[in-house]
């Protein structure tokens, strides 16, 4: 079966795929099975859902609020991270900086008026944002691989790391491909002496339209020689938590999706008391809930995933950072952050 990404991709790149052990039968694949939201309900129960069912609380009523941090004058010696809303991160650790998936144009959709961000969650603009050493990329889905923002961040990019195929994109938008790093579950890069950053699995899925599973989508461990961050990209819960725990952990903080979830598609993306039990199996010392305060890609309510993994973070006895946009957090010793969302009625 023909792999289809694009008439520019290099025989290296599909050597490289079709030698992964993730990659079977034309696309990859995931270590527990992701069904089709076909093997669930049906596509017109889902519609039935979205357009009848659904809460009217989908979207938050005013405007978020939000700290805008200004990134150009952090102190280089501080390990901190700040959350632009849904995935997209800004961390900076021992002087390096990263930025995670950013999504910065105001939607989440290849049609710019599908899938708008939220209020208030667009503080951030590509002028904001400073040099950045590696700007890490977990799967081509529109919600975390915008184009029109990474094009815009081409000059500030030092280092891009991504799954196995997602190079391609940046190839065909003019990245040079000396500085795309692609790699496979489980494989490591140095970037510094005692830094380095591994790949790790989710179990998610992948594509932009047309024939899915083409790129590999991937978590990140981060670690420096006396910290470590993990996050998990998008995945619905899975054994490869507590593995990922076991090979890699314990965890300083782990950034771990929350949000979007449904009955529909239960094994992509994970309920909020899943994603405190993954932040146990990962032995993370603080959890950090992503995914959500940005945009509506699911039938729930825009709040109810933080209320819920708040909920559950507290019964568990599990430490949850739940920062505003823009908010600075100390990543060893952050301070309180405020229930911000409690005061949006």
């Amino acid at each position: 079966m023909k792999l289809k990404l694009g008439k520019n991709t290099s025989k290296e790149r599909l050597r490289r795929i079709k030698n992964s052990p993730n990659y079977r039968k034309g696309r990859f694949h995931n270590l527990e099975g992701v069904y089709d939201l076909s093997d669930y309900t049906s596509i017109i129960r889902m519609l039935k859902d979205m357009f009848f069912n659904k809460t009217k609380r989908r979207e938050p009523p005013c405007a978020l609020p939000s700290i805008k941090t200004d990134l150009m004058s952090l102190n280089p010696n501080e390990d901190i991270i700040i959350w632009f809303g849904h995935s997209s991160w800004f961390i900076q650790l021992n002087g390096k900086r990263f930025l995670i998936d950013p999504v910065l144009s105001g939607s989440a959709s290849k049609i710019k008026f599908f899938n708008r961000s939220y209020k208030g969650s667009d503080i951030y603009k590509v002028s904001d944002i400073p040099d950045i050493d590696y700007l890490l990329i977990s799967h081509d889905h529109y919600d975390h691989l915008d184009h029109e923002a990474v094009a815009e961040l081409r000059p500030k990019i030092k280092q891009l790391i991504a799954g196995l195929g997602v190079g391609a994109y940046f190839e065909r938008w003019g990245f040079d491909k000396s500085i795309i790093i692609e790699k496979d579950w489980n494989q490591g890069i140095i970037i510094d002496n005692g830094f380095e950053i591994t790949i790790t699995p989710a179990r998610h899925l992948s594509g932009r339209g047309g024939k899915k599973n083409q790129t590999l989508w991937i978590s990140f461990v981060i670690k420096t020689g006396n910290m470590k961050v993990f996050y998990s990209g998008d995945s619905g819960y899975g054994s490869h938590f507590k593995q990922i725990g076991e090979s890699y952990g314990p965890f300083d903080l782990a950034i771990l999706e929350c949000g979007q979830y449904s009955g529909h598609w239960p094994d992509s993306h994970m309920m909020p008391e899943e994603t405190v039990q993954a932040s146990v199996d990962l032995k993370a010392e603080k959890l950090l809930p992503s995914h959500w305060a940005k945009f509506t890609l699911s039938m729930h309510a825009w709040d109810e995933p933080i209320i819920r993994v708040t909920k559950e973070s507290s019964r568990r006895n599990v430490n949850l950072l739940h920062p505003m946009i823009g908010e600075k957090l100390d990543i060893k010793v952050p301070k309180k952050t405020e229930a911000w969302w409690e005061k949006i009625k």
